[in-house]
């Protein structure tokens, strides 16, 4: 289960619910899974980036090294 919330459908008319498919990009249409999965990503790719941004008081605050971090950071969007 995705932590991002989709747009509720409850309390419109049918006929949204049959014209929605998902995120809508130049009459090209994302089914909801794949738009969930690409958020999923954007938010690792932005953890990761706030992760490599602390210094190494802070990461000793949160029991990480830096070798750590390297370690988080070099692997891909997508692990």
């Amino acid at each position: 289960m995705s932590r991002y919330k989709l747009p509720s459908l409850e309390g419109r008319p049918s006929y949204a619910r049959s014209r929605f498919s998902g995120f809508r990009l130049s009459g090209f249409a994302l089914p909801r899974g794949v738009v969930t999965l690409l958020l999923d990503y954007l938010e690792t790719y932005r953890q990761r980036r706030a992760l490599a941004a602390l210094d190494d008081h802070m990461l000793k605050d949160i029991g990480l090294s830096r070798c750590d971090v390297e370690a988080e950071i070099s692997r891909p969007f997508w692990r």
